[in-house]
């Protein structure tokens, strides 16, 4: 055999051999996870049994907290749907978020998140992720550069607006840009629950990416008013919570499910059976990742967008929806922020852990950025979690949070350490109140200790100058 030829053989072999080890190496890298995050509507601190609700149960949830980490001081992003959404999709609190309030588009729809902006389903999709969307949006109105199609989901199903997802038995949903007629609910009909309908989507999403990465935000509109329930669940809890609380609302005519909810005259029976109803989706999509051999490789966040509401029949105080706090939703007190939040990754996450880490909704965009690998954008509040989730030292704090709500006068608090300064009344110089609590003792912000600590109040202020820039979409005071 000639010297030409032996020379061809052993490039040929050196060849093979480099090809073979990068097949190995790419073999033996580990699958990028799965992140699926359930986020329910006004659901409150203590509307979980695990976070010590007693009048009913929530078995899966509490499962999915006896495998993983439950969070005692994690933060929604604001105390109202669209800009807590906002915040956590962007990474940036409510002085920096591009939507800071709830504000309407007729017909259909909420102002949009500008088309440039950087969202984590966007950067998931830079890394190769399939990413899904699964129940109420409130973002931007059907084909508007805030549409979730066009804003790092590839795939959509359910409520574009959250004045519509006020309603269980709405007329239409949306798939992507299609509007889908739901006949079974027309006139005054209630053929189809929509949750199901979004659940079985959900699910069927799944099923279809179970071979590549996949992102599936899940943002229930469960336990939001109006207060319905299937009859199989209402008859779980129908006569158990007397004297029942009876709600009168719209049931026809003019707005009749168009915003205005409908009537409850069993609303202790109804919030039971949605939470329940909820716990049991839970269960169904965890049940469905062990069933597809993904549950391992994959990280379960369940959380609220905010503190419990008070609309629609629903008795917060009845069922203690927020624990030991105070405050609901639209109150910038801890029961309208603080929010449960409870992270499942089998083998990174420690079974059965908790942690007291004080973080919050726009934490969310660099933890994933972190977890794959990506860096995370500079102009962002938010800090990875991933050390305190994997149970590592490094974890590193927050100098403060911040959130402001924009209506009722305007509200702005910062936590800062285990100080809370809050502050109603913005608008009206005369009115502006000044809170200051202590939460390691003061845990349900009864002693406003503001007189008592002049410095700490002349800190939180200077804070305030320069928490926010200004915004002319969503403008605070009279100063934009």
């Amino acid at each position: 055999m000639n010297q030409f030829v032996l020379s061809g053989l052993a490039a040929l072999s050196a060849l093979t051999a480099c090809q073979s080890a990068k097949q190995g190496n790419e073999e033996n890298k580990p699958a990028k996870p799965n992140i699926v995050y359930i986020l329910a509507d006004d659901l409150g601190y203590g509307d979980l049994s695990c976070y010590g609700q007693q009048k009913f149960q929530t078995p899966n949830i509490d499962r999915l907290a006896s495998q993983g980490m439950l969070f005692t001081q994690h933060y929604s992003g604001t105390t109202v749907c669209a800009p807590s959404r906002s915040s956590l999709l962007t990474g940036m609190d409510t002085g920096h978020a591009p939507v800071r309030g709830n504000r309407e588009v007729n017909p259909e729809g909420q102002y949009p998140i500008p088309e440039t902006t950087f969202t984590l389903a966007k950067m998931l999709q830079e890394e190769g992720y399939t990413t899904g969307a699964f129940g109420k949006w409130g973002l931007g109105f059907p084909g508007s550069e805030g549409d979730p199609n066009k804003q790092g989901f590839d795939v959509f199903y359910g409520y574009n607006c959250q004045r519509l997802g006020h309603h269980y038995y709405p007329d239409h949903l949306w798939s992507n840009q299609e509007k889908v007629v739901l006949e079974e609910n027309a006139g005054q009909a209630r053929g189809v629950y929509a949750p199901n309908l979004i659940h079985q989507e959900a699910l069927r999403f799944l099923e279809d990416n179970k071979e590549q990465p996949f992102f599936m935000y899940y943002p229930s509109i469960i336990p939001h008013a109006e207060l319905f329930a299937p009859e199989e669940y209402m008859a779980k809890f129908r006569g158990k919570f007397d004297p029942e609380r009876n709600y009168k609302g719209v049931d026809g005519g003019k707005g009749f499910r168009k915003g205005p909810y409908g009537s409850q005259p069993e609303s202790h029976a109804a919030f039971a059976a949605m939470v329940t109803l909820l716990d049991d989706q839970v269960g169904e999509i965890m049940a469905k990742l062990e069933e597809l051999g993904l549950a391992d490789n994959t990280l379960v966040i369940f959380t609220s967008d905010n503190g419990p509401h008070k609309e629609g029949g629903a008795d917060p105080d009845y069922f203690k929806s927020n624990g030991p706090l105070k405050g609901y939703k639209r109150d910038l007190y801890e029961g309208g922020i603080r929010v449960p939040m409870i992270a499942s990754w089998p083998g990174k996450i420690q079974a059965g852990s908790q942690s007291d880490h004080v973080s919050a909704f726009w934490d969310m965009l660099p933890t994933f950025a972190d977890m794959v690998g990506q860096k995370a954008p500079e102009n962002i509040q938010g800090i990875s979690l991933l050390p305190t989730l994997l149970g590592e030292d490094s974890q590193k704090e927050h100098d403060h949070l911040y959130w402001e709500f924009h209506e009722m006068g305007g509200r702005q608090a910062i936590r800062k350490g285990n100080w809370k300064y809050v502050t109603y009344q913005v608008f009206n110089a005369e009115k502006q109140t000044t809170e200051l609590y202590d939460l390691s003792t003061d845990l349900g912000e009864e002693d406003n200790v503001a007189d008592q600590h002049p410095d700490i109040v002349a800190e939180m202020q200077a804070i305030l100058e320069e928490a926010r820039v200004p915004s002319e979409a969503f403008p605070f005071g009279q100063n934009e």
